[in-house]
């Protein structure tokens, strides 16, 4: 068998990693629209970036790639599994927040409609989004439920992309590393678009090793600039 150029040989006590990557910039976002579960295509901004995201996380010898099923989270996987060829696929488990009735309203419009809400929300209360949405607990433990039955397949030393959301990428992380949500949102701030998080297993669980990064960032950090 001929390996890929960014392949990596996986010894037997090589540590398990998932590369949590947030989907490119989207129509809604450059909007500033809150879309939650409506599936908003990406733009071609957001594009560009999930092609240099797939290029850089290609450097990780990623062995298949697991994605959201709405569409910019699945084009933006779909990218970098088509950089070495990899096993593409969906679960929608790892979907954005449903916002309820918040979706499609932009920024302002949430808060002059929702006005206690939005102040809860920046305290870092967490509750059902929208009325009728879901709360970050819940995205963890849906988002829990799909990366247990992905490492209940994921042999030592392999790496999966896992492509998602802003919050759900963020709630993933922090359920994985026993962080709770609130500190989580007040410590880790929100993943850009086509940033992604490195979680590393070690003996004692997992942990994250990155957080954030972005093309630009592993470039500056290859070149001795960062």
């Amino acid at each position: 068998m001929t390996l890929g150029p960014h392949a990596r040989v996986m010894a037997k006590d090589s540590p398990r990693r998932l590369i949590v990557l947030r989907h490119g910039e989207t129509t809604h976002n450059a909007a500033g629209i809150w879309q939650g579960q409506l599936d908003s295509p990406l733009s071609a901004r957001g594009v560009e970036q999930a092609a240099a995201a797939a290029r850089a996380v290609a450097a990780f010898g990623p062995t298949r790639v697991v994605a959201s099923d709405l569409s910019r989270a699945r084009v933006t996987g779909e990218t970098v599994a088509r950089v070495d060829g990899i096993p593409f696929s969906t679960d929608e488990r790892f979907r954005e927040i449903h916002a309820g009735a918040w979706q499609g309203l932009t920024g302002e419009q949430v808060r002059a409609g929702y006005p206690e809400d939005m102040d809860r929300l920046l305290e870092g209360e967490d509750f059902k989004r929208g009325g009728h949405g879901e709360s970050v607990a819940d995205v963890a433990a849906r988002c829990r439920s799909g990366v247990d039955a992905l490492l209940d397949e994921l042999d030592a030393g392999e790496c999966v992309v896992i492509a998602t959301h802003g919050v759900s990428g963020r709630a993933l992380a922090a359920d994985l590393v026993g962080l709770d949500q609130r500190t989580a949102w007040i410590a880790l701030g929100g993943l850009g678009n086509c940033h992604w998080a490195e979680l590393v297993e070690g003996r004692a669980g997992w942990r994250i090793q990155t957080w954030n990064q972005s093309a630009a960032t592993a470039s500056a950090r290859d070149d001795g600039v960062a």
